[in-house]
């Protein structure tokens, strides 16, 4: 990782614009879909065990974020991706997992390692013994970052109400994989 870059625990609630504002350019989010995520990173930040990290340049600028929290099957996206976890014999994933609910870096800083020492750090202090994401189901340069720390496909093809691409659900034992 570049060493101008400083990862540490993130106050998300108070940063949650300039976290936006990072992932609506990695992402390619529209003002709309941006006030509507806000909306449900502030709800993700109450549940029991969320935490954030996040990257900085040397200005203090927001460069990179991640946060997550431990699974709870009565939340929107385990319920979602449940189905299609038990239809492939699954499912237990959603059981004692820590999830990454979201990762972004900005594009100018994408490809330095910052995205790979954001994941490792937040799933380092996990209590849980394994990770679970989702990913757009393409081949991009993210899935194969998850893959080169563990991740693998649980389910693919997996559509989320409003999302216009199917996306893949990845799962990982705790630690993550060191390349």
């Amino acid at each position: 990782m570049e060493h101008d870059v400083v990862v540490g625990p993130l106050n998300l609630a108070e940063r949650v614009d300039d976290a936006l504002a990072v992932q609506a350019l990695a992402f390619g989010l529209s003002e709309d879909e941006i006030a509507i995520r806000r909306h449900i990173v502030l709800r993700h930040l109450r549940y029991p065990g969320a935490r954030a990290f996040g990257a900085t340049d040397p200005d203090g600028r927001l460069v990179g974020f991640v946060y997550g929290q431990p699974n709870d099957r009565t939340h929107w996206w385990s319920t979602v991706v449940e189905p299609y976890l038990r239809g492939n014999g699954s499912e237990y994933w959603l059981d004692h997992s820590f999830v990454i609910t979201e990762l972004h870096v900005h594009p100018s800083f994408q490809g330095r390692g910052i995205g790979r020492t954001l994941i490792t750090t937040i799933t380092d202090g996990a209590a849980e013994p394994r990770s679970i994401l989702s990913a757009i189901d393409i081949e991009s340069p993210a899935r194969g970052l998850y893959r080169a720390l563990g991740y693998q496909d649980l389910a693919r093809h997996v559509l989320f109400p409003s999302a216009p691409k199917p996306y893949a659900v990845m799962g990982a034992p705790l630690p993550l994989r060191r390349g």
